[in-house]
């Protein structure tokens, strides 16, 4: 690795990670060599021809962490272990023909899903959650809203009760807190998880768990309950940013302001313009070389890590349709991935109605809604992977609960 390496972490990436990328390029090329904690070598990929090209190769490009040349240098307690994890049994390390039943497995299972249920599912919570904060004329619509309304929906359409939602959003959100409650947290959503699938064996209902148990090709409960809390927690966070991201564009950018009277392209306009610029998944851990290669004009090793940059990617210029296109409907972001390892197709639409609804309910049920701090205040979680609000403070007139 280079001794000019890019420290992945910082501040930088928490207020003004577009300059940042900007900077990669110009210094690094489209494959940038990073560090990750603890020294830890790796590649940054922020060019968009070369990330298609990465996730579009799962051969040379392999989703098998085995293959990672650094495995004698990462301890025990290495923070990233969690993220960059050795023999993990979900989707996200399966690869070949058993990863292409298991995407299909869990397509299917979301497919199925009725899209009227599942908007109503995402209404009712979004007024449950508005109703419990309208009287008061001001709140923080993260920790009070967004970060609270996708796992219910998707807990509701797991099979589990409207009594257990509450207890996952809690587990969810201490494992996104990566604090001393993440391991507490991740414990009740397995245990969860598991209770449900024992349920749904015996008494099968018309839910996404009893459809993923109902699939023939012989996986196990451990790997179908892997791969169900995989997807609540892919689905959770990332969509509670896409809404919070979206709502912060939409209150503090005059070209949406017309949304906040009534308006609806707008609120699918902003949701697109934030994917290509403000996405929530900035950077996914990863694919490993399975040969040495060239990538962008550098040599990878066989075993290298190489980290998607799908924000990177998304702002590349040589690339870049104009601005005005953004919010016209183009999808050739990177924001849900691409390849075979991309979000399955039915779990994107999931998320979009989710987050859709979750925002329009605000619109409609708080329709003088405006920012209660500087929008220049507003802070960001200091992350580099997923980028949301740290909170987005807002005031309106006092309405009464539905």
């Amino acid at each position: 690795m280079t001794p000019d390496a890019v420290p992945l972490g910082g501040p930088r990436f928490q207020t003004e990670p577009a300059r940042l990328y900007r900077e990669m390029r110009r210094d690094h090329g489209a494959v940038t060599p990073i560090v990750l904690d603890g020294d830890v070598p790796a590649w940054l990929v922020v060019g968009y021809r070369e990330l298609h090209q990465v996730t579009g190769d799962p051969v040379l490009f392999s989703r098998d962490s085995d293959l990672w040349n650094q495995w004698d240098m990462i301890p025990d307690d290495w923070p990233l272990l969690p993220m960059i994890g050795r023999k993990q049994p979900s989707i996200l390390y399966t690869v070949g023909e058993r990863h292409r039943e298991r995407a299909g497995m869990i397509s299917d299972a979301l497919e199925a899903v009725d899209p009227f249920e599942l908007r109503g599912h995402a209404e009712r919570f979004a007024d449950e959650l508005i109703d419990g904060l309208c009287t008061s004329g001001e709140a923080d619509l993260i920790g009070q809203y967004a970060m609270l309304l996708p796992v219910r929906v998707l807990a509701r359409l797991y099979g589990f009760s409207d009594e257990e939602g509450p207890g996952l959003v809690t587990a969810l959100n201490d494992m996104i807190d990566g604090r001393e409650r993440a391991i507490a947290g991740q414990m009740h959503l397995a245990t969860s998880m598991a209770q449900l699938l024992a349920d749904r064996k015996a008494n099968p209902a018309h839910d996404v768990v009893s459809r993923m148990l109902q699939n023939t090709s012989g996986f196990t409960d451990e790997e179908i309950s892997q791969d169900l809390m995989v997807m609540m927690a892919a689905g959770h966070q990332p969509t509670a940013d896409w809404i919070g991201n979206s709502l912060r564009l939409m209150l503090t950018d005059d070209r949406f302001a017309a949304s906040l009277f009534g308006g609806r392209n707008s609120v699918a306009e902003a949701m697109n313009e934030v994917l290509w610029e403000d996405t929530p998944s900035q950077n996914i851990a990863g694919r490993w070389a399975s040969r040495d290669t060239q990538l962008g004009g550098r040599r990878i090793r066989a075993g290298d890590l190489l980290i998607l940059g799908l924000q990177g990617a998304n702002s590349d210029p040589q690339v870049r349709i104009d601005a005005s296109a953004l919010t016209g409907g183009n999808n050739a972001h990177f924001s849900f991935g691409h390849g075979e390892h991309r979000c399955p197709f039915p779990a994107q639409e999931v998320a979009e109605v989710v987050a859709r609804t979750g925002i329009e309910v605000v619109l409609d049920r708080l329709p003088d809604i405006d920012l209660a701090v500087p929008a220049g205040s507003l802070t960001r979680r200091p992350s580099p992977w997923l980028r949301g609000l740290s909170e987005l403070p807002v005031r309106f007139t006092p309405v009464p609960a539905l």
